[in-house]
């Protein structure tokens, strides 16, 4: 029971900063997660020989889409 009341406090400092504004530590915003992780996923699939891979499945789903 003792330890409840810091718990409680720390989500209270979280939700204050998310109003503000301010990001709480360990979020991050979806796009930047997504500029974060491009670089290394085109290492591997140009390490790997999957670029061939990737143009095949992108161009049959620009078939079933008409495109």
């Amino acid at each position: 029971m003792a330890d409840t009341a810091p718990r409680a406090m720390i989500r209270t400092q979280g939700r204050k900063l998310s109003t503000l504004g301010v990001r709480p530590s360990g979020t991050r915003h979806p796009l930047v997660a997504t500029l974060m992780v491009l670089p290394l996923a085109a290492l591997l699939t140009v390490a790997f020989g999957g670029w061939d891979a990737v143009v095949t499945q992108a161009s049959s789903v620009g078939v079933m889409l008409g495109r």
